[in-house]
């Protein structure tokens, strides 16, 4: 997975451009207020869903994979913004707590027990009364059952790259536990659901 980012990222640069993703709009929504200081976007790639938080004085630190991603980022914000340099499985990577987490289009490209790695972690991080927001590619992409399958709903279509695909049932079994308040479909350039998790102050 690690070389498939890398050579992505140094073949095609910024190749979402600078646009955020519609979610990350969203999300934003929920960040909103002078009780969200900081958040965290485990895959923040080369930060383009970073900047409509941090022009609202949002302090944010990434997680990423890629050293050419990080080059990039580093291109557009300087040493402003902290990346860590790692798989999101290597979670956390430090201790604090973060007011909101956004983490985008990556829990799919993840196994079962490194997906459920991941939102435990994520929530671990969460502050008291805080949200997290992932974004999970739907059994409504045209992609869903092409390719090798190599699990339930989980479909190798582009070598090295293997997606499993959500429907709300799942979303509902891995997220539970952690808060989850929403289920939105939203189209990114594939079909997705938007996951809303908060954490109550009375759960550790």
């Amino acid at each position: 997975m690690s070389e498939f980012w890398e050579d992505n990222f140094l073949d095609k640069q910024e190749m979402w451009g600078f646009e955020p993703a519609k979610s990350a709009l969203l999300a934003l929504d929920f960040f909103k207020g002078p009780s969200v200081k900081n958040v965290l976007i485990p895959g923040i790639g080369y930060g383009r869903n970073a900047e409509i938080f941090k022009s609202k004085g949002i302090q944010v630190t990434g997680i990423e994979i890629s050293k050419t991603a990080i080059e990039l980022a580093r291109k557009h914000y300087g040493e402003t913004m902290p990346i860590y340099h790692g798989s999101v499985s290597d979670m956390p990577f430090d201790d604090l707590k973060y007011d909101g987490i956004f983490c985008h289009a990556l829990i799919h490209l993840l196994n079962a027990n490194e997906r459920a790695k991941l939102i435990q972690d994520c929530y671990g991080q969460l502050s008291d009364n805080g949200t997290m927001v992932f974004t999970a590619i739907t059994k409504e992409a045209p992609n869903y059952g092409k390719g090798k399958k190599v699990g339930k709903d989980r479909f190798e279509f582009h070598r090295g790259v293997r997606i499993y695909y959500y429907d709300r049932e799942a979303v509902e079994t891995e997220f539970a536990e952690f808060g989850l308040t929403e289920i939105v479909a939203v189209d990114e350039n594939q079909p997705m659901f938007l996951i809303r998790c908060k954490k109550s102050i009375s759960k550790s």
